[in-house]
């Protein structure tokens, strides 16, 4: 099966700062692929160099198999984007947007706008300059859902939304996810957790990880060992053992590549006298810190 996102060593550059270094990505076909990162990694910027909006400065990709610096037309039918960006023609109603769009798709199914433009409580005799943001990220998310894209990019659709509209715009996807594949930047780590299959977190310009959901919460614990007698940290401490801290009997760390015997095994090998071993999973949101604390410790 052709994946529906593939880049090779995917370089982006503004001037002489480079954004992205060497980006590799595959994204299979029919997930929903949670793009995460610290503000300014350079999420957006892998958006708009996937599509070729900003020509890439060295390096391949390929959308739904196809070469993204010769991406024709009829390629972009199957493609789909919803940016918290996006420029609106705000002079126009709802529905005079949605009838400028139909033409250029062939897959447009207009019963599909409809019943969405009803789900979403969007009058269509409204112009969109007069809608509120969350009202308008509606309008735009209906637009690109009628032609039934393959392929969907969401960059931070959900930011600065609230919760009811925020959870109406994610029932409306997932009852579409099936017949496609989205490429979702988020900050709302807690929402990307329910629902995405795949995750994939962008540092220093490269791809540090990229994995399914299930995996990386499973890989993921804090730690906290109970010892018989106060002790300091070991100097050989494991490098995937991470955020590690003593406070007299307890030693707390966070594992990263947790598996419950190795993991038991390696803390009673490294500490002396031990009482107890807890091992707790993580939110989505808890491995992101970490992870950002330990970026920014290395730098």
């Amino acid at each position: 099966m052709i994946p529906a996102i593939q880049s090779e060593k995917l370089a982006q550059r503004f001037g002489a700062h480079p954004v992205l270094e060497g980006l590799d990505l595959l994204v299979p076909e029919g997930a929903i692929y949670a793009y995460v990162g610290a503000n300014g990694a350079g999420k957006t910027t892998t958006i708009k160099t996937l599509l070729n909006l900003v020509p890439s400065a060295g390096g391949s990709a390929q959308l739904l198999g196809r070469d993204s610096r010769s991406l024709t037309p009829a390629d972009f039918r199957e493609i789909g984007l919803v940016s918290e960006g996006l420029r609106l023609p705000l002079w126009m109603t709802v529905g005079e947007y949605l009838s400028y769009l139909q033409p250029f798709y062939p897959t447009w199914d207009q019963a599909l706008a409809d019943d969405l433009l009803r789900q979403f409580e969007l009058p269509a005799g409204r112009k969109l300059q007069h809608l509120s943001r969350g009202m308008r990220m509606k309008a735009a998310l209906v637009s690109t859902l009628a032609f039934s894209p393959r392929l969907l990019f969401l960059d931070e659709p959900f930011s600065g939304l609230d919760a009811l509209v925020r959870d109406e715009l994610i029932q409306a996807l997932l009852a579409r996810a099936e017949r496609m594949t989205v490429f979702l930047s988020s900050h709302d780590l807690s929402e990307i957790e329910s629902f995405s299959t795949h995750i994939g977190y962008l540092e220093g310009g490269f791809v540090r990880f990229s994995e399914e959901m299930a995996a990386l919460v499973n890989r993921f614990r804090e730690v906290e060992v109970t010892l018989s007698a106060p002790a300091e940290l070991p100097a050989a401490w494991p490098a995937e053992w991470l955020q590690p801290e003593s406070s007299g009997c307890l030693i707390r760390f966070v594992d990263s590549r947790h598996d419950p015997a190795q993991t038991a095994a390696g803390i009673r090998q490294l500490l002396s006298g031990v009482a107890s071993i807890e091992c707790r999973p993580m939110s989505l949101r808890d491995i992101f810190v970490v992870l950002a604390r330990n970026a920014k410790k290395a730098a």
